[in-house]
């Protein structure tokens, strides 16, 4: 694996002046072509596979080389390439980079910053830490679930001076029990016999079903173990932060297949940067009206649960209890992110309208 590029480099400085989301770099997730092609690409010592998670190359690999090893079990996804729900975590996590939100957030050193390690995950960034629950754990399963060859033993680098990241298997299972689970449930579904009567459609939802409960659970894992690393935010950046938790609430419940393709509608109108005091969408004059109505429903969707007690989101959920309303709820979350003419009151009064299952 090589540094970042002249070209890419050039990508996430345009990013951090223009403050438009970049998230793809030749149809693949940024610098997708600079990571571990195969295991062995990645250091080893003494035998274990030892990458450097704070490392954005190494981290970006972890994605690559599930993707690789899971994409002969994803038939039920579709015919293309790229249809594998696993898609949306490289993009996210080149948005991360891009937008700026994996450096150093306290200033005091130059981790992450065009001025310094380009290539460097501060493990003080609140969205890094998020990251690590939703790159470095599935990868350990992955690994311990023989996805990535037999005997495959991974032994994560720790970052220098912090504390509170395991870097095992077992270190992880022993301190996220439920989350590793779930991963592993996800690689064992994945490979269990796939001679099922099922349709096709009823196939590629279990399948989806099991990937977000994983998802989730590393969301929900993380949400708490990082919650202290957002002091050093602005007021509006923690808010977006927390909307953007939320916001995975209702995708997941739809069993919202986040391939390159849709992750990459999905995540191109999300902020560019990192959100100041005194940015108020839709209003942020030098964001695009995309983002600012990105910002705007997510705040709403967020803003609207806190005022029902968390009721909106349970009203969600309730809703979205068949393999038929989940096709719907993913039309209609389609229709609410990337239509500004779609009313966030007909979302509501379709959520409230509608009784379930």
């Amino acid at each position: 694996m090589q540094r970042l590029s002249a070209s890419c480099l050039l990508l996430a400085l345009a990013a951090s002046v223009a403050y438009s989301a970049v998230i793809l770099d030749n149809g693949a997730p940024i610098m997708w072509a600079q990571t571990a092609a195969q295991v062995s690409d990645l250091p080893v010592q003494n035998d274990i596979v030892s990458p450097n998670p704070w490392n954005f190359l190494h981290r970006m690999s972890f994605y690559r080389l599930v993707i690789a090893a899971t994409d002969p079990f994803m038939g039920s996804m579709g015919t293309g390439a790229t249809e594998s729900p696993l898609w949306g975590l490289p993009l996210q996590f080149g948005w991360m980079l891009t937008s700026g939100r994996l450096a150093d957030p306290t200033g005091a050193t130059t981790c992450g910053l065009p001025t310094g390690d380009t290539m460097c995950i501060s493990p003080l960034s609140w969205w890094g830490c998020v990251s690590h629950f939703t790159s470095v754990l599935p990868f350990l399963s992955a690994a311990q679930q023989g996805l990535l060859g037999q005997g495959v033993k991974v032994q994560m680098q720790a970052p220098e001076g912090t504390e509170g990241y395991c870097t095992t298997y077992a270190d992880c299972s022993a301190s996220y029990a439920d989350v590793m689970a779930k991963w592993d449930a996800f690689f064992q579904g994945l490979q269990a016999p796939t001679d099922s009567p099922l349709p096709d459609n009823e196939k590629k939802d279990s399948i989806l079903g099991l990937y977000w409960d994983a998802n989730m659970a590393s969301l929900h894992a993380a949400a708490a173990a990082c919650s202290a690393k957002q002091s050093t935010y602005s007021a509006p950046e923690v808010t977006f932060a927390s909307s953007w938790l939320n916001s995975a609430e209702y995708v997941s419940a739809a069993n919202f297949q986040s391939s390159l393709e849709k992750s990459v509608m999905f995540l191109t109108p999300l902020p560019g940067r990192i959100l100041q005091e005194g940015d108020h969408a839709p209003n942020i004059s030098d964001m695009t009206q995309e983002e600012n109505h990105t910002l705007s429903v997510f705040a709403w969707m967020n803003s609207m649960n806190t005022a029902l007690n968390g009721s909106l989101v349970r009203m969600w959920r309730r809703v979205m209890c068949s393999v038929t309303t989940r096709e719907k709820g993913r039309e209609m979350l389609e229709q609410l992110l990337l239509n500004p003419g779609f009313a966030t009151g007909t979302f509501l009064s379709i959520i409230t309208g509608t009784s379930g299952c």
